[in-house]
């Protein structure tokens, strides 16, 4: 009898270890298959994000280049200044007669004689104002037809030898922004075109960071659109600068103390699109498939060649629908450059981008879509003047750095 219940002692004791073994195997298995559940839902998730893109604007395939031709800057074709019209001659005044001394006897014949002098001598006169009035207007002849010959001949070289060139007109422009097909929020670009002056502001608000603000104003001269001063500040960061000193042609930056040669018709990250879509807008024609066209680009601390390319025409989503618009790409600007710039600008908005994707090397993309009215903005004499829409009229912001 105590042999037996040793030996059921030993049973019960032997079950209860097995069961205290068993006990962290079945936690780890546990938290094995939790950790397996959380993969599985992340790869759905992500799945579904990458079904959930516009697929009505997909991402830019890799384009192989076929260049036709190749376009540097050179200056630009203006009309030229209309010359100040000339000051019409004052009239010469007819020359008094001398009068006539008094005499206190006058005979019928001295009154005659005297009426007779005086007739000859105002015909003469009034001759001598007719002959030099006419001498006056021929000359002014002959000079309106020199200038307008001159200005003909100004005009026929100009289009000859200088590049077309329209800007845009003034206009509030707003885009839709996504990164990697997920709506962000709305971008906002606010362009100015006063005469022989322009500014153009880019706000791109950003979730818990604070908007990215892009500046970029100066001139209109014979390269085109001509930046002064190009300044952009991220969130809270103190604003970065590059001043384009045209008098000792050099490029300043605020963030390094180098500074460059400046280049004829150089433009900054944010006026290079006005620029190339002032081009456009000039000769559409001329920006034909397989066309490369080269900028000279400042950023905020160095300045580089971007060759852009005219890939050819397509077919756009936009908010207001489809539209058709002019596929342009930057080349490579290195070896081993793997950003990618892509702009689409559409006839029917003026030649202004409607789409823009930005693809960085990691692969992640940044787009922006016009949201705006497909129609133009309604140009005004001189400037031009906003819609009182802030939809109606478009344009282009870049994202981040290209």
């Amino acid at each position: 009898m105590p042999f037996s219940l040793f030996r059921r002692r030993r049973a019960v004791s032997g079950a209860s270890s097995d069961d205290s073994s068993a006990a962290p195997s079945f936690r780890w298995t546990l938290w094995l298959a939790v950790l397996l559940a959380v993969l599985a839902l992340h790869w759905v998730a992500g799945r579904w994000v990458d079904r959930s893109r516009n697929v009505s604007n997909p991402a830019p395939p890799e384009h192989v280049p076929v260049q036709v031709e190749l376009l540097t800057p050179k200056p630009v074709a203006q009309a030229p200044a209309t010359a100040a019209p000339t000051p019409a001659p004052k009239p010469t005044p007819a020359p008094r007669l001398a009068p006539q001394p008094a005499h206190a006897i006058t005979t019928t014949q001295q009154t005659a004689q005297t009426a007779q002098t005086a007739a000859v001598e105002a015909e003469k006169a009034e001759q001598a104002q007719q002959a030099a009035q006419a001498a006056q207007a021929a000359a002014k002849a002959s000079s309106d037809a020199a200038a307008a010959q001159a200005a003909s001949a100004a005009t026929a070289k100009a289009a000859s030898s200088g590049d077309k060139f329209d800007v845009p007109p003034t206009g509030e422009l707003r885009y839709d922004t996504l990164i990697n097909g997920v709506m962000n929020q709305t971008g906002t670009i606010h362009w100015i075109n006063s005469a022989q002056h322009y500014e153009m502001v880019v706000s791109i608000p950003l979730p818990f960071v604070g908007p990215f603000v892009y500046s970029s104003k100066g001139h209109i001269d014979g390269f085109g659109i001509a930046p002064e001063q190009y300044s952009e500040q991220r969130g809270r960061r103190a604003a970065d600068i590059t001043v384009f000193d045209r008098t000792t042609k050099q490029l300043v930056y605020t963030r390094t103390p180098n500074s460059q040669p400046l280049a004829d018709g150089a433009q900054d990250r944010f006026s290079v699109v006005m620029q190339l879509a002032s081009l456009v807008r000039g000769s559409p024609d001329t920006y034909k498939p397989g066309v490369v066209r080269q900028f000279s680009v400042a950023d905020n601390d160095s300045n580089e060649i971007w060759p852009i390319e005219t890939v050819g025409d397509e077919n756009v989503q936009a908010r207001d629908g489809n539209v058709q618009a002019r596929h342009f790409t930057r080349l490579a600007r290195r070896d081993g450059d793997r950003r990618r710039l892509d702009i689409w600008l559409a006839p029917s908005i003026g030649w202004l981008p409607v789409r823009i994707v930005q693809t960085e090397p990691n692969g992640l993309q940044m787009e922006l879509i016009w949201r705006g009215k497909l129609q133009p903005p309604t140009p005004a004499t001189g400037a031009g003047t906003a819609d009182a829409s802030p939809e109606a009229t478009p344009g282009a912001p870049e994202p981040d750095k290209p």
